[in-house]
């Protein structure tokens, strides 16, 4: 175990384009996708090698707390921290920063998503290893991958001078963030050698972060610091819950990463990662069939049938297709989704819908 290192997993999403599987009482990260685990339990099992569970943190919104709590009872009840409503990543990170340095004033912290898919676990160990000893040149730290498709799905960044070797991996300067691409934007900075994809994985100094959000983000700064001045004191909660609306929501990329003159990228490309960010995202993190079909779980009879992911997730029910091709079919019991796999991110549309029309029984 390294000193002074934790982890904090955000856990309060709800992954909208995970619809109808992801709701409101069961979101995203504690889907199971594969095997027996759900994605948040994956995401503890992945690292406890390498952090003390007393030291993994897990930030979430309040009615998602027991059921992330049953999923992982070995994680001390205090280690739940308990955001009032969603503010973006920036402000996550800014909390969890803050309950660090009341345990720990010479933290490390590694912020890690509690959704994505990773088939190498003993290789993310070795990155985070390496990004430790990295942050301890007060560097801020991000995980990138070697992309292997023109993505217009996520964020790229740049690799620029090289800084050494840390645990065996190389580490370069990040040059500059570029935001999602269009196609042929993307097909370049696939084939170029310069540019990794941004994971939204993150490891720095407790310092050294609170120090850039002073820098960069004064108002969240100062919001946090009258939070911190309450924390651990019989005045925490209503501190937290009388400042926490008042934040401007925004993520840690463009709040602090894109504007920090000292930022380190450590590339991988065989960490088998997936942010599982759509269904469509499924066909690259899953074994398909010899006609490219995936069933996720319960029984289906496919004929003709090409590219197309199934999941029954109600009991004694059967879907069958017939000629069809490139389809995403989901049956939650009281939603079925039929959509082509092309249009997947419109989901969060229907979700959007819902939500106006105030059909909550499908959330």
């Amino acid at each position: 175990m390294l000193e002074n290192y934790y982890a904090v997993i955000m856990a309060g999403g709800s992954g909208t384009r995970l619809w109808p599987l992801s709701r409101h009482g069961h979101p995203k990260q504690s889907l199971i996708i594969e095997g027996d685990r759900s994605l948040f339990q994956g995401t503890v099992d992945r690292i406890k090698e390498l952090f003390l569970l007393d030291r993994i943190l897990v930030v979430t919104v309040a009615d998602q707390v027991e059921n992330l709590r049953e999923q992982y009872p070995d994680i001390p009840e205090k280690n739940f921290i308990v955001e009032p409503n969603p503010r973006g990543t920036a402000s996550v990170a800014g909390l969890a920063a803050i309950a660090i340095k009341h345990l720990n004033v010479d933290g490390v912290m590694a912020i890690l998503p509690a959704d994505h898919m990773i088939a190498n676990g003993s290789h993310l160990r070795e990155l985070l290893e390496s990004a430790y000893w990295t942050a301890q040149r007060n560097y801020l730290v991000t995980l990138g991958i070697m992309p292997d498709f023109p993505s217009t799905g996520y964020g790229y960044l740049q690799k620029g001078e090289g800084l050494g070797v840390f645990q065996g991996l190389e580490v370069f300067r990040v040059a500059r963030f570029k935001e999602k691409p269009d196609r042929s934007h993307a097909k370049l900075l696939t084939t170029d050698g310069e540019h990794v994809w941004n994971s939204g994985m993150f490891i720095w100094k407790v310092d050294t972060i609170l120090r850039e959000m002073m820098d960069n983000m004064p108002d969240l700064h100062a919001k946090l610091t009258q939070i911190d001045q309450a924390w651990s004191t019989d005045q925490q909660t209503d501190v937290l819950e009388k400042i926490w609306p008042t934040i401007h929501a925004q993520t840690i990329d463009y709040g602090i990463m894109e504007k920090a003159k000292k930022v380190a990228v450590i590339p991988t490309k065989d960490l088998g990662w997936n942010d599982v960010g759509s269904w469509d995202s499924l066909f690259d993190a899953l074994q398909s069939d010899s006609a490219g079909n995936i069933v996720l779980r319960g029984e289906s009879v496919t004929f003709d049938t090409e590219g197309t992911l199934i999941c029954e997730d109600f009991p004694d029910r059967l879907i069958v297709t017939v000629g069809v091709k490139d389809l995403v079919i989901i049956d939650s019991g009281n939603s079925i989704l039929v959509c082509d796999r092309k249009n997947t991110q419109q989901i969060r549309d229907v979700v959007n819908y819902l939500k106006k029309n105030g059909r909550k029984e499908y959330l």
